[in-house]
C-alpha cells in the first residue's frame, strides 16, 4: 500500500478541537483505491485514509503471483517517440493530475505511441457478459486515462487472471471511462468528508476480505440498531476474524540475555550459548525484563514487521514500549482527543468501563467464592447501577473505590484452603488480607500486580496497533509515562483476566511458596515463578468464550482487540453508546 499526499486545511493550537480541524483533501487517488472504492467504499476509506492494512491468504498469495510484475524493467519510449517493435515495461508508475489519478502499471505493451495496460490478478475470469469485474475493469481504465493524460493512444487494455490463465480485453467506451471519472471524484468526496461509509449488510464479500476483523461489519451493523439480537437462524453473527491470533509473545527474563536476529529468526543468546529461537513471522511482540538487551537488527526488524517490544523491570512493573512509526490513521487520534477534551462524552466513557469492571467483580465472586455473602453481592450489583448515572469523574472515582472494598474484602473466599507445608518461610502470605500495592506485601497482591503489568502491556500494545493514542484515556487522566487509555479498557478486564489468572495458579497449585521472595516488606516472584506465571497468563488470553453480544467463539485477546476497535467506532460516530464487555 502507496502512501497518499494530504493538504489540511485547517488546524487548531487550542485544546477544544472543533468538528470541522484538519480536513483532508488528497492530491491524487492510487487507481488501485478506484478499484477497492468500487467493490466496497469502506474497505477504500480503511486502506486509503485511515491506512489500515492486514493480510490474510488472499493478498499473501495475490503479492506471490504479482512478484514478477511488481519488479521494475523494461523501458517506456516516451510518447512523440515512435517504435517498430514492441515494447513491455512492467511496474510503471505514472501520475496524471488533471485527472487527479496516480497509478502503478503491472505491465505495458507498447507499439508506438499506441500502449496497452495489463493488470494482473490472482483470481479467475468470471462468467460475466464483460469478462471482468467492475472493479478491475474501472482500475484498468483508470490506468488508461494516466497513460492518455501522459500523452499516449490508449484504446483498450487486458487484464490477465493467473488462477484461470486468462487474458480479459477491455475496450475503454465512453461509458466505462465516465464511470471511472465518476468513481474518482466520489473517492476524493470520501476522503475530504472525513467520514468513513457504512458497512455492507450480510454481504458475501466481507467473508474473504483481508479487513474484515478491522472494519467489524456485522458487529457495527448490529450495534448501530440497538435491542436488536444475532440471526436466530445461526445464533451468532458471522464470525470474519480468526478466533486466535497464531502469533505469541517472546518473552525474556534471563539477566544478561541479548535478543538477537538471524534470518528468519529471533535468538535469544547468553553469552555464547543460544538459549532459544522464535520464529520473526510467528511472534506478536517480544517482552524483555530487567537487564535483557536487543540488537540493533533484531529492534529494526521488529519494527519492519509491526511488533512491538515491551520493556519491564526485573519486579514486573511495565517501563515502556519500543515500535515503529506510528499508525497512519490521525484521524483516529483526532477523534480520540477531542472526546478526551469534552468532559461529557469522557464521563460517558468512563462509566461504561467502571460499571462493566464492578459487574464482572460481582460475576467472578459469584462463581469462585465458595459461599457469596449476599451483601457484598447486592452492594455490586447497586454499586455497578449508581456507576451508569455517576454525575462527575470525581463521584464515579468514589464509586469504583467503594465497589472495590467490598470486592477485595470477600477475595479471600474465592481461595481454596491450602495444606500446610514444612517451610513456613512464607506460608502466611497465601492469606489475603486486603488490597496492597508499591509493593506488594504478599504474594497475592504481588500476583495481582504483576497480573496488571501484563494486561495494561497487551492493551497498550494493541490500542498502539489500532491507531490510539494509548497515554491518552477518558476516566484516567493524563500522568507522565501513564497508558491511560489501556488502563481505561483494562477495567472491565481485570477480574475476567488478571484476577482469574492470579486465582487459578494459586488454587491449582501450580505457584508455591517457593515461588516467592521476600525483600523487606515486599514480595515478588522469582523467576521460575514469573515464568509459570506468564505461561498461565498467555493460556488465559488464548481461551475462547461465547461473545456475550455476538454470539461467536473468540479469545480474550482477540475481545481486547475488538473492543478498542470498537471504541474507535463510538468515537468516530458510528455507534453511538460503547459495548462495555460482561459475562454471566
Amino acid at each position: 500500500m502507496r502512501e497518499s499526499s494530504w493538504h489540511f486545511t485547517r488546524y487548531s493550537e487550542g485544546r477544544q478541537l472543533p468538528d470541522d480541524a484538519l480536513l483532508p483533501i488528497p492530491e491524487a487517488v492510487p487507481a488501485r483505491m478506484v478499484n477497492e472504492y468500487v467493490y466496497c467504499p469502506r474497505l477504500a476509506y480503511l486502506e486509503w485514509v485511515q491506512g489500515d492494512w492486514a493480510d490474510n491468504a488472499d493478498t499473501a498469495e495475490g503479492r506471490f503471483k504479482h512478484r514478477v510484475v511488481d519488479r521494475p524493467g523494461g523501458a517506456l519510449p516516451p510518447p512523440d517517440q515512435q517504435e517498430t517493435e514492441t515494447i513491455h515495461a512492467r511496474s510503471v508508475w505514472l501520475s496524471a493530475e488533471e485527472e487527479g489519478i496516480t497509478a502503478r502499471i503491472d505491465l505495458i505493451e507498447a507499439e508506438g505511441q499506441v500502449v496497452t495496460p495489463v493488470d494482473y490478478k490472482r483470481g479467475s475470469a468470471p462468467d460475466l457478459p464483460e469478462g471482468a469485474w467492475e472493479p478491475d475493469r474501472v482500475q484498468l481504465c483508470a490506468q488508461a486515462l494516466v497513460l492518455r493524460a501522459n500523452g499516449y493512444t490508449c484504446h483498450s487494455g487486458v487484464i490477465y487472471y493467473a488462477a484461470s490463465k486468462t487474458r480479459v480485453p477491455v475496450v475503454f467506451d465512453d461509458a466505462l471511462v465516465a464511470r471511472t471519472r465518476q468513481a474518482v471524484r466520489e473517492v476524493r468526496n470520501m476522503a475530504a468528508a472525513g467520514r468513513i461509509p457504512p458497512p455492507l449488510v450480510d454481504s458475501p464479500k466481507c467473508v474473504r476480505c483481508s479487513l474484515a476483523p478491522i472494519c467489524l461489519p456485522d458487529e457495527v451493523n448490529l450495534l448501530k440498531t440497538p435491542g436488536e439480537s444475532p440471526p436466530e437462524e445461526t445464533g451468532a453473527l458471522r464470525r470474519l476474524m480468526p478466533a486466535r491470533d497464531d502469533a505469541a509473545p517472546l518473552y525474556v527474563q534471563e539477566p544478561g540475555a541479548r535478543v538477537g536476529k538471524s534470518g528468519e529468526l529471533f535468538e535469544v543468546w547468553l553469552k555464547d550459548e543460544r538459549l532459544c529461537q522464535a520464529r520473526i513471522f510467528e511472534t506478536s511482540h517480544i517482552a524483555l525484563f530487567g537487564s535483557v538487551q536487543i540488537t540493533t537488527p533484531a529492534l529494526s526488524e521488529a519494527f519492519d514487521r509491526g511488533i512491538t517490544v515491551a520493556f519491564f523491570s526485573m519486579g514486573g512493573w511495565f517501563k515502556g514500549l519500543a515500535h515503529g512509526p506510528a499508525h497512519k490513521n490521525v484521524a483516529l487520534r483526532i477523534a480520540q482527543y477531542r472526546a478526551a477534551f469534552d468532559p461529557s462524552r469522557s464521563l460517558a466513557l468512563a462509566r461504561a468501563f467502571v460499571a462493566a469492571k464492578i459487574r464482572n467483580c460481582r460475576t467472578l465472586l459469584m462463581r469462585n467464592h465458595a459461599d457469596p455473602p449476599a451483601e457484598t453481592v447486592e452492594a455490586l450489583l447497586q454499586l455497578s447501577k449508581e456507576a451508569q448515572h455517576a454525575p462527575s469523574l470525581p463521584a464515579l472515582l468514589g464509586i469504583e473505590g467503594n465497589a472495590g472494598r467490598a470486592y477485595f474484602g470477600a477475595f479471600a473466599g474465592m481461595l481454596k484452603p491450602r495444606q500446610p507445608v514444612e517451610s513456613e518461610r512464607l506460608a502466611w502470605s497465601f492469606d489475603f488480607n486486603g488490597r496492597n500495592r508499591r509493593p506488594p506485601r504478599d504474594p497475592i497482591n504481588a500476583l495481582l500486580s504483576f497480573a496488571y503489568s501484563l494486561l495494561v502491556r497487551e492493551l497498550t500494545a494493541t490500542a498502539q496497533v489500532i491507531g490510539f493514542d494509548p497515554y491518552l484515556g477518558f476516566y484516567h487522566q493524563p500522568h507522565y509515562g501513564r497508558p491511560s487509555l489501556a488502563l481505561d479498557v483494562m477495567e472491565e478486564f481485570r477480574p475476567l483476566i488478571a484476577d482469574s489468572v492470579a486465582l487459578t495458579v494459586v488454587n491449582t497449585g501450580v505457584l508455591g511458596v517457593e515461588d516467592f521472595v521476600a525483600s523487606g516488606p515486599a514480595v515478588a516472584l522469582t523467576p521460575a515463578g514469573r515464568k509459570k506465571f506468564i505461561h498461565a497468563f498467555e493460556s488465559r488470553l488464548d481461551d475462547q468464550i461465547t461473545h456475550p453480544i455476538f454470539g461467536y467463539r473468540i479469545s480474550y485477546r482477540r475481545v481486547l482487540e475488538v473492543q478498542l476497535r470498537l471504541l474507535g467506532r463510538v468515537l468516530g460516530g458510528e455507534i453511538a453508546d460503547y459495548p462495555a464487555f460482561t459475562t454471566r
